[in-house]
């Protein structure tokens, strides 16, 4: 049982690691290093290159663990799938310390331009984020609209929600079958550029408290200024997707389950 924990941790790290690679990498690409004119790069660009982070590192830790890599799948598996409660922090640490060392992957990628730049944000949501100063400054064609804490974490409740429906609903037998089980991540990568693209705008669309919180120590150690001022970092990058990922479960399970045919019917 050790040695089974060992393995899917190291899983559920390297996972996270790749995720965070990929789409810290992509904002820091966009915000640091362009490679087209600047219309060119612009949020779709971020949409999809998490979308495309995501399906590649479930690829990678999904035969080992399915690939929670994120700490609100972790704990909506835990509220409603029967997901072990003593597996649940160890999860959590494996991932947020997969994120961690992701950031530290496009610190080296991207260190020359960083150093340039004064070392902005290009790891976390919130407030002084790269995303946010492209997308909402003077240019911007929210003509510079701030949101609250408290819609942030809405639309961080509501995103990881969608995100666990999607999760739950592709890796459920009953629902699909197991022949789409090697294409649920690459659908998985989709539902976060869905997620990214109609409801990321108010947060930035943290839905993984892993992905926010290792890579904002990270950015912290480095020299980002201002990434643990006030609240915002706990409530609504973590607290929002804690509850958002256990309502998608219940809410999956309240309107779908029951109505889905027996294992035996699937078959």
């Amino acid at each position: 049982m050790k040695k089974g924990l060992t393995g899917e941790l190291m899983a559920e790290f390297f996972g996270t690691f790749i995720l965070v690679l990929g789409g810290d990498g992509v904002v820091a690409n966009v915000g640091l290093a362009p490679r087209l004119a600047s219309q060119g790069y612009d949020w779709n660009t971020i949409a999809w290159g998490w979308g495309l982070s995501v399906m590649v590192a479930v690829y990678v830790a999904g035969g080992v663990t399915g690939a929670h890599i994120n700490p609100a799948v972790t704990f909506g598996l835990a509220v409603k799938r029967g997901f072990a409660w003593g597996k649940v922090i160890p999860y959590w640490i494996a991932q947020v310390a997969g994120g961690f060392v992701g950031a530290l992957g496009v610190f080296l990628v991207y260190m020359e331009g960083l150093k340039a730049a004064g070392m902005p944000n290009v790891w976390c949501t919130g407030p002084g984020s790269v995303f946010g100063q492209a997308f909402w400054g003077a240019a911007g064609s929210a003509g510079g609209v701030s949101y609250s804490l408290m819609n942030a974490t809405i639309a961080e409740i509501f995103g990881t929600a969608v995100l666990l429906m999607g999760v739950v609903s592709f890796f459920d037998n009953r629902n699909w079958g197991k022949s789409t089980l090697f294409i649920a991540p690459f659908i998985i990568g989709l539902v976060v550029v869905m997620v990214g693209l109609t409801l990321g705008g108010p947060s930035g669309y943290a839905i993984n408290p892993a992905r926010d919180l290792g890579p904002r120590i990270f950015g912290a150690l480095v020299g980002t200024t201002g990434l643990f001022s006030g609240l915002y970092w706990l409530v609504a990058p973590i607290i929002g997707p804690l509850i958002g990922g256990a309502l998608g479960v219940i809410l999956y399970d309240v309107f779908i389950t029951p109505y889905l045919p027996k294992e035996e019917e699937a078959a």
